[in-house]
């Protein structure tokens, strides 16, 4: 169905108001954070997060486990994040004008390829418009699961307790959809291997949630 010119108009500045949130969120955290691997990066919930944790910035506090929420996938179909049961997720919510997002990517592809065998499942959530999603993962060779929304996207996020937020931000839990780790900002190798680990940890029975959050902590100061 072809939409009306003033309805094309209004999506056209909801995405470009959109772009610019992302990117004074995204800038204003990097600069309160001392580094790319420090954890805000493991974006500690208020409970347990403090000063000394990398400089983390404090966010409200999260669901302990995975909130339910559905979105469109690639093939239009309505999928839940709870579609992978039993596996550990790593939640990246993204979008195509976001440049490390993008920077990102190449990493999550690996991680996915690298560690499916042991459980880990990466679902990417793109807070964008479908075709351009669509457009960008063909020429990327995403080839983890994406689901898409607009609003319903960032509803998706508000659903972790957080109001605002930039990108690109990530949710880890463990293989029973415990929240063991947020991430605001872009991921590196280094971290991502130690979120993963904590992660491992979890699904083990050697750690809780909450005790890996504060072992982060520790390993960021």
């Amino acid at each position: 169905m072809k939409l009306p010119q003033s309805q094309i108009l209004l999506l056209s500045i909801v995405a470009i108001v959109a772009a610019a949130a992302g990117a004074f969120l995204y800038g204003r955290h990097s600069a309160q954070t001392p580094s790319a691997s420090s954890p805000l990066a493991t974006g500690l919930p208020a409970s347990t997060a403090s000063p000394r944790a990398g400089g983390a910035v404090a966010l409200p506090p999260v669901p302990e486990t995975l909130p339910e929420f559905s979105l469109h996938d690639r093939e239009g179909n309505l999928r839940s994040i709870r579609s992978w049961p039993g596996k550990s997720l790593i939640v990246n919510f993204w979008a195509t004008w976001c440049a490390p997002c993008r920077k990102e990517i190449p990493l999550l592809i690996e991680t996915q390829r690298r560690n499916a065998p042991d459980g880990f499942q990466i679902v990417g959530v793109a807070v964008d418009f479908r075709d351009a999603v669509l457009e960008y993962a063909k020429q990327m060779d995403i080839d983890y699961p994406i689901l898409i929304g607009e609003q319903d996207g960032l509803d998706a996020v508000n659903a972790f307790g957080v109001e605002a937020v930039g990108f690109p931000f990530t949710v880890f839990t463990d293989a029973q959809g415990r929240i063991v780790a947020l991430h605001l900002g872009e991921l590196t190798a280094p971290l991502l291997k130690t979120l993963m680990t904590a992660v491992r940890r979890v699904n083990s029975g050697e750690l809780t949630p909450a005790a890996a959050r504060l072992e982060i902590a520790r390993l960021a100061k």
